[in-house]
This record gives structure tokens, C-alpha cells and sequence, in this order.
């Protein structure tokens, strides 16, 4: 086999592995992401708690990555504490480090059984929960699946007579094998996926152990670049605990690569085989900087700060700080389809703008205060600026001639832009009025009123970003999906509220008082919804996939 053709087959094993990783994650995410980082608010004030609480969803999550981005969120809106922070990202590092060791056991069995069991879950039902069981089972399958590929798609590299040249190379240029694993864990954005590729070599007999060593701390280093390099435009709250997870991987990964040169320790007593050193190496390396950064975690938090501050662009004139551009330019109204893209554009816009809304609101029901309350009513007054302006320039546009498909692209824009305005005006008119009423009350719904209301909305948001997609994509099939999810949300809202009714008729105090709160969010969110999913009636009506307020069995079908 030619060496390109190797390279191929190893690069599709690693694509591959790519991909069930995603896959893992977007379903956990998905399915239970709302009850995870509801969890992990509720013990980030003890730093226990919050170490285990990190490592525990980095394991459910599968990547360190996205609890540090989800932690310093929450940082930066001022819902936990920039130590406790770094406390939680420490352990999603070991947590982490441990989906390593635990994907290195012999686990081929499960593969063929992950995938027949996902895949049956996930065709045998319609239960969004479920499928996303599914879809997880899938994914750790197909992980399982390109491990195997990896070590086949590896093992003609044996017989390579280049390799062993280039593998010297790094051994006796350490520092460069170090900065190369930092590269390759950038460009996957995975120190997971790095790891067991590496591993996977090793366990060929191509990693002498002083070059895993090395190439583990290199990963180190460049997984703790990746959330900082993703945050860098974000507000400096948010890009504290980063910058801390950065400091203290970054600076002790280095440390301890000098270290290693100049002592040059022996590697034996870390496992029996170069790729269980590694391994290893790896959980130990984090387990160190855990302990470690427990006592030095306040300076580091203060170093975090200064670092920031030194950075951020805020401080500087007016001048440059950048302006928002509007996209409706006068002089394309006469050319319509160049003015609708313009105003597609500008309505993509509000989108965004509405998501982060409904994205927010729901953390303020937890903890807010009142300039964060302010904050968002003030994205509702940007919306309402622009929705008048998109309205003015597509009855502009409709006054020139157009095409019948023209016509009703702007029917079908103006009419986006509507709903979306009267998303926003209830997200701040009546979801604000019941944050301030929770919060001047001082009410606390139960466990499982929370639990219901957090679930409602994360069904909301998943459908309020299928909405936004169609918008650019008019795709039928998802449209259809969207409107059969608004079918999903009423059976989930009534079997909610029969629970509710179930706890008020037991007598549980916290329900009696959060009864009236509980009932009007569940009744505005499902409004939301269904002015969401009426962006896919002119869609299907164009494709004639809408029969009356119901889709036809073919637009149903097509969508299963």
C-alpha cells in the first residue's frame, strides 16, 4: 500500500473519530444539557462540588472544552465566582483525561452492540429523549469503530522507511514534538481525539517514551489554548477562568517539559507499554495541576484578571470600537432579489438576537439582577428598531416590480420579521415580569417544576434555532419537522401540567407558591413556540405540504 493511500485511510479513521465525538456530545447536549448545567450551577458554590461536578461533565460531554466555555459563562454573567470557576475546569480536565483511559480498554464488544442498540432506539421511536439516546449509542459506537481503524490504517507504517527518520527527529528535538502535539490538539479541538491517535501509534511501537511524554504535555498545552482562542472577543468576565485554565496548564505543561530535559526521569513505573504511559501520564499530569491549583487557585485568578484587563479592547475611544452595519442597502431596491438577500440578512440578524434573549431569560430565573434585567430589555428595543426598519424596506421592495416567487419571499420575510418582534415583546413583557416576580418574592420552584420548566425551554430553544435555519435554507423536510415538533411541545405541556396539578394536589408548599409563575412561563414558552414554527407554513404551502393548520401525511412522511 502507497504511503498516500495509508495517509488516507488513517485521516478517514481520525475524521471518523471526529465525528462520533460531536456526536456523543451535540446528543448529550440535546437530550439532557438543560438538567446539566442547571446541576452544575447548583453545587459551583463549594469547591468539592465543584471538581466533581466539572469531571462529571466532561464525561457526560466528552470534551473539557465545553465545560470551560459553559463554566466561564456563567462567570461572566455573574452566577458563580471566578475561583469556583477554575475549580470546575479542573476537573472537567481530569474528567477528561479519564474518557482516555477508559476508551483504551478492550471495548470491541460493545461496538456492534452500541450501534444495533442506538439505531434501533433511535428508528423505534419519536420521543426527542429517546432518539438522542440513540444517537449517544451511535456515537460511542462509531468512537469505538475508529479507534479499530486508527490501529489498522496504522499498522502498515511498520514497514515505513521514512518514519523511523521522522520519529528520531522528535525524539531528539523534543520541544518540537512538543509545539506539534499543541498544533495537531488545536486543529482537532480535541485533546481526547489527539490522545488516542497518539496512543494508537504507540501502541504500533512508533513512540519511544520519552517522545509521549512530550507529546502529552504538548496536548496539554494546546487544549488549554483552545477556549481562551474562542473567548478572545467575549466581555473579560468571561474570559477570566480561560485565561486561568491556560496559566495553569500552559505554564505547568512547559515546566514540566523542562523538567523532563534536564532531569531526564525514567518513564517505566507510568505502565507496562509506551501507550499506557501516556495515557497515564496524561490523567496524572491534570490530577497534579488539580492539586496544585487548589492552594494557588486565588492567584491565579487574580493574574487571570490582570491579564485580561491588559487585553481588552473596552477602555479604548469610541472611535474604534466597531459599528453594527446594516445590511439594507437603498441602492439595491431595484434589484429585488439582490434587496431580499439584503433583507434576508437583516432578519438573520434578529435571530440572533432573539436567541441570546431566550437564552438568557431562563438563566435570570435563577439569578438575576437588575441591570442584567435592563440589559435584556434593551436587546428587545434593538430588535424593535430593526424590525421597523426591515418592514419600511421591504414595502420598498414590494412597490417595484416583481416575480410571483418575489412576492411572496417578501410576504414571507415581512412575516418572519413580525413574529420575531412578538417573540421578543413577550420574552420582556411577560418572562421579565415573572423574573422580577420570582425574584422580589424570593420564591424557589421544586426540583422538579424547575427540572419541567427547563426542559420546556431547551425543546423551544432546539426549535427556535430549526426556525432560524430555515429561514436561509426554505429545506421542506425541515420545516415539516418543525411543525410536527409543535405537536411534541402541546403532548409535553399538557403531561407537564398534569404533574403540577398532581403536586398542588399533594400539598407541596413550593408548588402552591410558584403555581401561577410555573403555569405562565410554561404558557408563554409555548406561545413562543408556536410563533416559531409559523415561520414553516409558507414553506410547506409552496411546496403544497399544508392542508389547512395541519401537515398532509406526505409532508409527515417525508419528515419521518
Amino acid at each position: 500500500m502507497s504511503g498516500s493511500l495509508i495517509l488516507l485511510h488513517l485521516a478517514g479513521a481520525v475524521a471518523l473519530m471526529l465525528f462520533a465525538t460531536r456526536m456523543v456530545r451535540t446528543g448529550v447536549e440535546r437530550a439532557y444539557g438543560n438538567v446539566l448545567r442547571q446541576h452544575l450551577r447548583s453545587v459551583m458554590s463549594r469547591p468539592f462540588k465543584a471538581v466533581v461536578a466539572g469531571a462529571s461533565l466532561a464525561l457526560a460531554l466528552q470534551s473539557s472544552t465545553a465545560v470551560t466555555l459553559l463554566v466561564a459563562s456563567f462567570a461572566g454573567s455573574g452566577m458563580i465566582s471566578g475561583l469556583a470557576g477554575q475549580l470546575a475546569v479542573r476537573g472537567a480536565e481530569v474528567g477528561s483525561a479519564l474518557i482516555v483511559k477508559i476508551l483504551r480498554f478492550d471495548l470491541s464488544m460493545l461496538m456492534p452492540l452500541c450501534v444495533l442498540m442506538g439505531t434501533v432506539i433511535f428508528m423505534s421511536t419519536e420521543k426527542r429523549t429517546w432518539r438522542q439516546m440513540g444517537r449517544i449509542l451511535v456515537g460511542i459506537g462509531l468512537l469505538l469503530l475508529s479507534l479499530r481503524l486508527i490501529g489498522e490504517a496504522s499498522e502498515p507504517l511498520r514497514t515505513s522507511a521514512a518514519l523511523p527518520a521522522v520519529i528520531a527527529y522528535f525524539s531528539d528535538d523534543l520541544l518540537s514534538a512538543y509545539l506539534l502535539a499543541a498544533g495537531v490538539t488545536w486543529l482537532f479541538h480535541s485533546s481526547i481525539a489527539t490522545l488516542l491517535l497518539m496512543a494508537a501509534l504507540a501502541d504500533r511501537g512508533f513512540m519511544p517514551p520519552e517522545l509521549g511524554i512530550a507529546l502529552v504535555l504538548g496536548i496539554n498545552l494546546g487544549s488549554s489554548l483552545i477556549a481562551p482562542l474562542l473567548t478572545r472577543h467575549a466581555a473579560p468576565a468571561v474570559r477570566v477562568v480561560p485565561m486561568g485554565n491556560l496559566l495553569m496548564r500552559g505554564a505547568g505543561s512547559l515546566l514540566i517539559l523542562a523538567a523532563c530535559l534536564w532531569l531526564e526521569p525514567s518513564t517505566a513505573w507510568l505502565g507496562d507499554t509506551e501507550a499506557a504511559q501516556m495515557v497515564n501520564a496524561h490523567i496524572l499530569f491534570n490530577v497534579f495541576i488539580l492539586l496544585a491549583g487548589i492552594p494557588f487557585s486565588r492567584w491565579v485568578v487574580r493574574a487571570s484578571e490582570r491579564l485580561v484587563n491588559l487585553t481588552d479592547g473596552s477602555s479604548a475611544d469610541a472611535a474604534s470600537e466597531p459599528v453594527e452595519l446594516s445590511a439594507l442597502d437603498e441602492s439595491m431596491l431595484d434589484k429585488p432579489q439582490q434587496a431580499l438577500a439584503n433583507a434576508a440578512r437583516e432578519v438573520v440578524g434578529v435571530c440572533e438576537t432573539v436567541e441570546i434573549m431566550l437564552q438568557r431569560v431562563i438563566e435570570l430565573y435563577e439569578h438575576a439582577t437588575e441591570e442584567e434585567i435592563k440589559a435584556l430589555a434593551r436587546m428587545d428595543d434593538r430588535i424593535d428598531e430593526k424590525h421597523a426598519s426591515i418592514k419600511l424596506y421591504l414595502a420598498r421592495v414590494n412597490s417595484r416590480p416583481l416575480s410571483q416567487d418575489e412576492a411572496l419571499r417578501c410576504q414571507e420575510l415581512v412575516g418572519a420579521c413580525v413574529k420575531l418582534e412578538q417573540v421578543g415583546d413577550i420574552i420582556v413583557r411577560n418572562l421579565l415580569v415573572h423574573v422580577r416576580r420570582k425574584k422580589s418574592r424570593n420564591l424557589e420552584f421544586t426540583t422538579e417544576g424547575w427540572r419541567e420548566l427547563a426542559t420546556l425551554h431547551g425543546f423551544v430553544l432546539a426549535n427556535a434555532r430549526l426556525a432560524f435555519n430555515l429561514l436561509i435554507s426554505r429545506d421542506c423536510d425541515t420545516a415539516a419537522r418543525l411543525v410536527r415538533e409543535k405537536d411534541r411541545l402541546r403532548e409535553l405541556e399538557r403531561t407537564m401540567s398534569q404533574k403540577h396539578f398532581e403536586r398542588l394536589s399533594d400539598g407541596t408548599e413550593r408548588s402552591i407558591e410558584t403555581s401561577s409563575l410555573h403555569l405562565d412561563t410554561m404558557r408563554d414558552l409555548k406561545q413562543i413556540n408556536s410563533l416559531l414554527v409559523s415561520i414553516a407554513y409558507p414553506v410547506l404551502e409552496e411546496h403544497g405540504l399544508l392542508r389547512s393548520s395541519r401537515l398532509t401525511r406526505a409532508a409527515r412522511q417525508s419528515a419521518e
